[in-house]
């Protein structure tokens, strides 16, 4: 049997390797979040949305752009739509939980926006619902991904997969490219 110290240390090295493949991913990222930050420099407005932990990821890029990651700067448009538990429940339980995004989709997004998705299996009925509102309006679309990407990959203008079948991980990777558009935008 394994101690805990054994445990945990897989568990970092597992979260080591999961940060350390977004290097293969580095020339994507920098042409997303070139694409991300002309648009918000245009008037765009950048729209995040997860699920659980994936919401926490979604909710943290929003308020790093709205706020300051490291440098002070003027402060850029983005919400995170999973930020409102009020109208989350309304529209979960009046249209059910797979409109929870997809209707403030169609209410707020216009041409020249973004929709940064946040899923560890791109397999979430509300983030596709809300990637073919956002298709079907000609806005840009970007997933932050993990396992195979799932249907999400295919609804998205650029798609970050993260090659591992692990959330936790998935998540770990996630959070580093959130902090690298963050950086992206101060260098800006």
């Amino acid at each position: 049997m394994t101690s805990i110290q054994d445990h945990l240390s897989k568990r970092i090295d597992g979260s080591i390797k999961a940060i350390d493949s977004i290097r293969e991913f580095l020339p994507e990222l920098i042409r997303v979040g070139n694409s991300i930050f002309e648009r918000m420099e245009s008037g765009g407005i950048l729209y995040t949305a997860g699920n659980g932990g994936s919401a926490a990821n979604a909710l943290h890029l929003a308020e790093e752009l709205v706020g300051k990651y490291r440098s002070e700067r003027p402060p850029m448009a983005a919400v995170c739509l999973n930020s409102d538990p009020t109208g989350l429940t309304c529209i979960a339980n009046d249209f059910g939980f797979e409109a929870v995004f997809a209707r403030p989709c169609s209410a707020l997004l216009r041409r020249g926006d973004i929709l940064l998705i946040c899923s560890t299996s791109g397999r979430s009925g509300n983030l596709i619902e809300a990637l073919q509102v956002a298709r079907d309006n000609e806005i840009l679309t970007v997933g932050l991904l993990g396992k195979d990407g799932g249907p999400c990959r295919d609804l998205c203008d650029h798609p970050i997969v993260i090659p591992n079948d692990d959330s936790a991980f998935i998540q770990d990777a996630h959070q580093a490219l959130i902090h690298l558009l963050c950086e992206m935008a101060e260098q800006r």
